[in-house]
């Protein structure tokens, strides 16, 4: 069964709530993961950015202002966060559209750029929206991830697990109002692809010069490669 009705669904429901939660189970830090992305992209010009699952636009916007030459889309299949974007981010020069990131509605080659955050563990197989994202980059264009990742087993993985499986659907009860949301969260963390196993698909799909950076004690993992 695939996940795209219900992680729509999902992501429909929460828009309007979607970045406070992201500032508190983040602790903030999520302003400094979406920097890096940004800085991982490096000097677009006037070319064209793809930011593909944008949410309310956050990195998207970050490109914008880091690279206000550069002519930036925001990507998703979430109408709601689409709106949400596009009401907060109007007077940014940003193009928000729907597309579905299994098949991307653009020509081969056309971005410097394409970053996406939380995307991967919400689609059925990750090296096929990969494949899509090298099609539409061009040559020597960059694509940056950002995405949680399983927690190590070490002596943090227990308090990890606790905030993870309690402490983070508590706050999407209280603050988004959507426990079962942020209950899968924790479920997509611990199922999704290890960091090491995440930059195999990405070369895989063609990429090089591939790397990867993990942030808040190993959750969270930037990943990069070129094209």
């Amino acid at each position: 069964m695939s996940k795209g009705p219900g992680v729509e669904k999902m992501f429909d429901a929460i828009a309007d709530r979607y970045d406070l939660m992201n500032r508190v189970m983040t602790f903030g830090q999520d302003r400094h993961w979406r920097e890096f992305v940004v800085g991982r992209g490096g000097k677009i010009g006037h070319g064209w950015v793809l930011d593909l699952a944008c949410g309310t636009g956050e990195i998207a916007a970050q490109f914008q202002r880091s690279n206000p030459e550069a002519r930036v889309v925001g990507a998703d299949f979430s109408r709601n966060m689409l709106a949400r974007a596009s009401a907060d981010l109007s007077a940014a020069d940003i193009r928000f559209q729907a597309c579905d990131a299994n098949q991307l509605p653009y020509r081969d080659g056309v971005f410097q750029a394409v970053s996406f955050g939380y995307l991967l563990r919400n689609v059925d197989d990750s090296l096929n929206v990969l494949r899509e994202v090298f099609r539409v980059l061009s040559t020597g264009g960059r694509v940056i991830c950002l995405d949680t990742t399983p927690p190590a087993r070490n002596l943090l993985y227990p308090f990890i697990r606790i905030y993870l499986a309690v402490v983070i659907p508590l706050l999407g009860r209280l603050i988004a109002r959507d426990q079962s949301a942020y209950a899968y969260l924790t479920g997509s963390t611990m199922d999704f692809h290890d960091a090491e196993t995440l930059a195999g698909l990405f070369r895989e799909a063609g990429f090089s010069e591939v790397s990867f950076k993990k942030f808040m004690f190993g959750t969270i993992a930037v990943h990069w490669g070129r094209k």
